[in-house]
This record gives C-alpha cells, structure tokens and sequence, in this order.
C-alpha cells in the first residue's frame, strides 16, 4: 500500500493548450494519485501563466467526491492557456521567475500537461532547474486531439475526438442520404488536423467500401488536387446519389498555401485558419452545381465528453497517475507515454520515455494509413484507430436532463512574492 505520511515538497500541475474532453481525468489522477502518496498537490491557475504570476490553486480544498468528479467533467478545471515560453537564451527571466516561484512555495514536482510546446517547456524547466541549484522534477503529461505527439502510440484526448468525428460523420450522413433525392447532394464536415490528419482519419470508422460515408477524406499530408477532388465528388454523386466528405482544416494547395488561410496567428505562432469547409462547398456549387451543406464543430470536437471513448478517458487518468508515481521515484525530464502490446485484443500500458524524445517533435499518419487515391483509410489505420475510440464513458446525469459537471472551488494559495514584472 503506498505511504499516506507526508512528502516534504508540494506538486504542481499544469493544463496547457487547447483543452480536452478527458483532460481533467489526468487531472483526478495526478491529484488522487498525490493524495495517496501524503504529496500536496497544487493547480496552476491558466496554465503556465498562473505559476508565471504565482497564481496558485490549493487542491487539498477540494472533497475526494469533487476530484472523483473530475473524471467526467470536461473542460480545463483550473484553466489552460496558449502561452509559448521563449528560449532559455530569449528569455532567461521567465524560467528563473518560475523557479523562484517553486522555492518559495516549495514545490518540488512540476506536471506540465500538454502537447509538444509543453514537453519542450517542462524539459527546458528541468534543464535551467539544475543550473539555478534548485531540485526540480518536471515530467511532461501527454495531452493533444491531434494524436501528433511522438513516442507514445496516442495521445489521450485523441481518442474520444474521433468517436466523436466517426459518430457525427455516420450520423449527419444518414440525414443527408435521407434528403438527397430533392436537396442536399454534398456535406462537407471540417474537422481540427493543421498538419497531422488522425482526426480526419478516424472519419474514416464511420463506413468501409466504396459507397459508405464517408467518400472522401482530405488529410493534410496530401497537396489538395481541385480537380481529383471535384471528379471524386461528380462520380460519387453519380453513383451513390449524395456525398459526404469530411475535410481536415489543414489542407494546402501545391503552392503550399492553406486553402482556409486566414492570415493571423495564434500564441504559438501557428497560422489561424478560417475555415475550409465553405471553400470547398464554393467549389462545389461552382463547379458542379449541387446543393451542399457543411459543418465546423470546432470546440465542439474537444469538448463532447458526453460521445468520450472509455479507452480514451482510462489513458488520460492513467497518463496522470503514472506521472505522480514518476515524479515521486526521482524521475525527470521524462512523459508517460502509451505503449501499445496487441491490436487484437486490445491491449496497453504506461512506459517512461525522455521529454527529449517528445519535445518539439510532430508525428504525422504514416504513409500506409491513407489509401491509394488519397481519399480514405487503410485498413492499417482502422486497426489502429479502431480500439481507440472502443466503449462508452457514462455521465451522471441531473433531473434537467444534463450531465451533472463539478465546479470546483479552486481556493488560492497566499502568495509570498512581488508581482512578476514590476
């Protein structure tokens, strides 16, 4: 049995990033995980700008049946943020202000949950940890609905975004194959996927063969062909009588240009797309003259815990609790990572791995996962996919009909330094 007398040192956990369906699961890991263990676990409040500002959550404020709660709630319970920490040598003051945030505290293990800026930063804290002389523990936690993090076989969050994908797919297809004889021929979903297409991909579970939705999958790996794609669309029409293609937001024409270029950027220095769904559906009408409707769930993607894989949703509290364990053995500069041991049945486990294998790295679909024409999935990728989008994560639901979501109290921690750049 794990030891409940108290550690000396506190643990601070960090959401990054856009959020997640089954990110606040990791959450009810780390913190379960630290309370059996006698750790006192902290929050930061908005991700890295609350340990930035000293902006503490006290955890130990909230009842076991709160934390419980976490499980099923989705959302970032102690709020997130897109805050890229700049180069140790670009901006030396911020990681030596995180560190003097640490020691007055005392926090001796850092959980930075996030996707590759994140891993990137708990390496970079770790590294400037021992040049300050401050033992510090900082492990990445696996977080990202683009499955695009290197080393681990998913990333938790993934999964539940593409049962939501192959869900809404099947779904909006049934109603326009019901109304296309005198309405819509084309539905076009968009769907989150800048550079990797695995959300794109798991569209894909929706159907197999020639005539199920859906007919066409553009991935961002592939250069946009306009002329492949309207061909595909006419032929399908022609045949199937309607079709339904689902669209990563990622897509580039041979000129390397997104097709939904919106010309900003985000905190990360990622481009802002706009939305590719209305460009095709122009193509569409344009070119081919058919009635069309398209879809842009967005948020709606990362934040459906009510369609969340239960293999998804028991990686995330997995990934959470293993990074406590690690933490508490003395590791460092490492993640949790999902290793998978048998695609039939299925099956997994939590390993190590070095943030430095993780950190900044972007792993895309392998070639062999998209089909020859370029417009759907292998059977490869719907051996991989498949078990990850597996069973169902129930909610408590209320008399009104609605989940029964936790707020939590998230109570601050007295600060006991002067506010940072002043």
């Amino acid at each position: 049995m794990p030891s409940r007398q108290p550690v000396q040192g506190k643990l601070l956990y960090a959401q990054s990033g856009g959020v997640t369906a089954v990110i606040n699961a990791t959450a009810a890991g780390v913190i379960e995980a630290a309370r059996a263990r006698g750790v006192k676990a902290y929050a930061a409040r908005n991700g890295i700008l609350g340990a930035l500002h000293e902006d503490l959550i006290d955890t130990s404020k909230e009842s076991k049946s709160a934390i419980t709660a976490l499980r099923h709630t989705p959302g970032g319970a102690f709020g997130s943020c897109r805050y890229k920490l700049k180069s140790l040598d670009d901006n030396r003051a911020e990681y030596e202000r995180l560190i003097e945030v640490f020691r007055a505290h005392d926090i001796r293990w850092f959980l930075y949950n996030g996707g590759n800026d994140s891993a990137d930063t708990a390496l970079k804290l770790s590294q400037i940890g021992k040049t300050l002389g401050y033992d510090i523990r900082c492990i990445g936690v696996p977080k990202t609905v683009d499955n695009d993090l290197a080393v681990t076989d998913c990333c938790p969050g993934f999964g539940s975004v593409a049962k939501y994908t192959a869900i809404s797919t099947l779904e909006a297809s049934l109603d326009v194959a019901s109304m296309a004889e005198t309405s819509t021929k084309v539905f076009i979903l968009e769907v989150m996927g800048r550079h990797a297409g695995w959300i794109a991909a798991a569209a894909g579970l929706a159907g197999e063969g020639a005539d199920a939705p859906p007919h066409l999958i553009l991935f961002p790996e592939n250069v946009f062909d306009e002329a492949a794609f309207l061909a595909k669309v006419k032929a399908t029409v022609e045949r199937v009588g309607w079709c339904t293609v689902v669209a990563s937001e990622g897509i580039r024409n041979a000129e390397g240009r997104f097709l939904a270029e919106a010309g900003t950027r985000d905190a990360f220095g990622h481009s802002q797309l706009g939305g590719v769904a209305p460009v095709l559906a122009a193509l569409v009408k344009d070119k081919l003259g058919y009635k069309y409707h398209w879809a842009l769930p967005d948020y709606l993607q990362r934040s459906a815990r009510h369609a969340a894989s239960q293999v998804d949703a028991e990686q995330a509290y997995a990934v959470g609790k293993a990074a406590v364990e690690y933490a508490l053995a003395g590791m460092n500069s490492v993640m949790p990572v999902i290793v998978r041991t048998s695609d039939a049945p299925y099956r997994w486990k939590i390993e190590p791995a070095p943030l430095a294998k993780v950190a900044n790295r972007e792993k895309k679909m392998p070639k062999g996962f998209i089909s020859r024409d370029g417009f759907g999935i292998t059977a490869a990728a719907r051996r991989y996919l498949a078990p990850l989008i597996a069973g169902e994560a129930p909610l408590p639901y209320g008399k009104d009909g609605l989940p029964r979501y936790v707020r939590l109290k998230n109570a601050g921690v007295p600060t006991r330094l002067p506010a940072f750049g002043r």
